[in-house]
Formats: structure tokens, C-alpha cells, sequence
């Protein structure tokens, strides 16, 4: 066994409530460093800010209208990753191919689809990307360069790899970025799909959201390394964790490796450590999470992290950063009306656009 095997190795974990008293080493918030501009204007930091409040109050009313019963199925918050979504969309050109999954609100959101069309497509009303045939965010954007999730984890990482290769084969300098969670390494097609990239030197960006649960499965249950960016080198391509509660550090790190890749540099699995401070999914009530895990990361929520940086540099004050919010939950109060009285549609769409051949 080599040492960089010894060394990585983790002792298995302890069962019982004795063993929840301490925060693994893989959950705990990575060390605080200060946040720094990589060059953005002024306008473009408060167009961030913009696009992390837009994010979490969308999400918010969302989440209120589930609990009255207005939306059916799946809800699935990225309460406390946002910069994830939000940083790595910011650092794409508009041309690059980008895949989100359905957690990944800010990353549509940065790429100009109205949060009318988020709000028609989760009260499945006619309007909406899929005609009220799904209630999440299953739809794509070809006008916006998006390509659709797809439910099965780490299945859009093989899609992603080929929308890169065909993006080469035309000539085009297209930089393919997907997002996969740290449950999902696991599967097949993370491996596959990656290790397809790394043997083609395509210019794909992996980004890697460790949130520290698998549904209800810890990190120290998933896997034996410190840092799922351990595994980029195994596949002979480059990697980075970053912090994913500093919006500007995601955003520098996606630069990093669309340049990268779009300079012939090959893939980047790129780490992006932050905490879902919410449960899977709106019915989950994270009764399996320690409270002192939930307190550690409250701590760095990303949004208060980079407002407390805006007013230290002067880019704005309390008041500006709290008028933002305001707005916005009015502008999206009246937006959730619009669609909740927006029609479900008719009867006779029920298979209309589902089968070749159809209507």
C-alpha cells in the first residue's frame, strides 16, 4: 500500500449517538480565509449579490408555497450552497454549455431564465419550460446554451462529455460544465464519464458540490479520502477544492479551469465544499444531522460571507444590500400571483410532445 493511500485512510466510524457528538473532520467548515476580488468591476459583484438573494428568496417562496399545498412532488433547496450555482455560472461565456442539476436555481437564474418560468414550471401550470409535465427543473434551453437534468444521478456527466467532444468536432471553443453531488462520485457514470474526458483531453468542468450528506449517508460513511479532489489525479487530469461558501473563490476556480480546458488543457474536477442546511428535499426534516453541524455552517452562510465583504469594501452599504432584498421578495411576491393564476393544461396535452411522431 503506498503512503498516499495510508495517509488518506480513515478509520471507520463509530455507531451510536456518542459518536454524533463530534463533527468528522469531512463535515466540518474548511478553514476561514478572507475573501478576495479576482477582478470584478463593482457592477459585476453587485450582479452577483443580486443573482445570491434572487436565489434564496425565490427558493424561500417556493418552499412556502409547498407547505400550502400548491406544489405536488419534489422541492429541493440549496439553502447555504448558492454560491456554487451562482459563482460557477458567472465564470462561464454565455456559449459554454452548462448542465444543472436541480438544486442548481442560481445557475439558471445567471443565464437569464425568468424566475416566472421557475415558478410556472414547479406549480406545473401550462406555461411553464415543460408544458406542466414535470414539477422540476427537467427542461432545457438550447437559446441559453442549457442542457436538461436528468433524474438519475452522474447519467449528465457521459452527456456532458459528449456535448464537449461534439462541441470540438465543430470547432467551437466551448468550455461543458455539470455539477454532481458528493453521493453521486459513486456511481458508474461518474467514473466512466470522466475517465472518457481525461482519455480525450476534452474541455469539461466537473464541479463537485460536497455537502457532506448522501441523502442521509455522511461523508465518512461515502468515501475514504480527505477531499474528493483526490481523485482528479487518478484520472491524470487537474483538480481543486475550494470553499463553496466564498462565491469569489468558486468564480475564480471555474475561470481557472474553463481556461484550461478551453486552451486544450483537458477536464478539471473541481470540489466545492459547503453544507445543505436544508433535507433532501422539502418533506426531509434532517432529523439524522447533528444540530452542532447545522450551527458550524450557519456560521459561513455564503450570502451573509459576501455581503460583510461588499460593506468592507465599500462596494455597498447595509441599506443598499437590504433594500435588494426587500425588492426582490416583492417583485417574486407578485411574480408566484402571476403564475398560481396562470391555467394547468388541458386534458388532451397529456401526451402531446412525449412520444416521436407526436404533435
Amino acid at each position: 500500500m503506498s503512503a498516499v493511500l495510508r495517509r488518506s485512510r480513515k478509520s471507520p466510524a463509530k455507531d451510536g449517538p456518542a459518536a454524533r457528538r463530534d463533527i468528522p473532520p469531512g463535515m466540518r467548515p474548511p478553514p476561514l480565509e478572507p475573501m478576495r476580488n479576482p477582478g470584478l468591476s463593482r457592477a459585476r459583484l453587485l450582479d452577483m449579490h443580486r443573482f445570491l438573494r434572487l436565489n434564496r428568496v425565490l427558493e424561500d417562496q417556493l418552499s412556502a408555497l409547498y407547505r400550502q399545498g400548491k406544489i405536488v412532488g419534489g422541492l429541493y433547496s440549496s439553502l447555504g450552497q448558492e454560491s456554487i450555482s451562482v459563482g460557477t455560472a458567472c465564470a462561464l461565456e454565455p456559449g459554454d454549455l452548462l448542465a444543472p442539476m436541480i438544486r442548481n436555481i442560481g445557475s439558471l437564474l445567471v443565464r437569464g431564465v425568468p424566475p416566472l418560468s421557475l415558478f410556472l414550471q414547479f406549480l406545473a401550470r401550462h406555461a411553464a419550460p415543460t408544458a406542466g409535465k414535470d414539477g422540476t427543473l427537467h427542461f432545457d434551453d438550447p437559446g441559453r446554451s442549457i442542457i436538461g437534468p436528468i433524474s438519475v444521478l452522474g447519467t449528465l456527466i457521459p452527456v456532458m462529455t459528449g456535448a464537449a467532444l461534439a462541441a470540438r468536432m465543430r470547432g467551437e471553443s466551448r468550455v461543458a460544465l455539470t455539477y454532481i453531488g458528493d453521493g453521486g462520485t459513486s456511481t458508474g457514470d461518474f467514473h466512466e464519464g470522466l475517465n472518457l474526458a481525461a482519455v480525450l483531453g476534452l474541455p469539461l468542468v466537473l464541479v463537485v458540490e460536497n455537502n457532506g450528506y448522501a441523502y442521509s449517508t455522511p461523508v465518512d460513511r461515502q468515501f475514504a479520502v480527505d477531499s474528493l479532489a483526490e481523485r482528479g489525479p487518478a484520472y491524470g487530469i487537474a483538480s481543486e477544492s475550494v470553499d463553496g461558501t466564498d462565491v469569489l473563490a468558486v468564480y475564480a476556480a471555474t475561470q481557472r479551469a474553463a481556461a484550461r480546458g478551453r486552451g486544450g488543457g483537458g477536464p478539471t474536477l473541481l470540489e466545492c465544499r459547503a453544507f445543505r442546511r436544508r433535507g433532501h428535499a422539502e418533506h426531509d426534516d434532517m432529523w439524522y444531522v447533528p444540530r452542532d453541524i447545522v450551527a458550524a455552517w450557519e456560521q459561513r452562510d455564503p450570502i451573509d460571507r459576501f455581503e460583510s465583504f461588499l460593506v468592507e469594501q465599500g462596494h455597498a452599504t447595509k441599506g443598499d444590500l437590504r433594500s435588494v432584498e426587500e425588492n426582490l421578495a416583492a417583485e417574486l411576491d407578485e411574480t408566484a400571483r402571476q403564475a398560481l393564476g396562470s391555467p394547468y393544461p388541458p386534458p388532451e396535452e397529456t401526451l402531446r410532445g412525449v412520444y416521436a411522431g407526436g404533435d
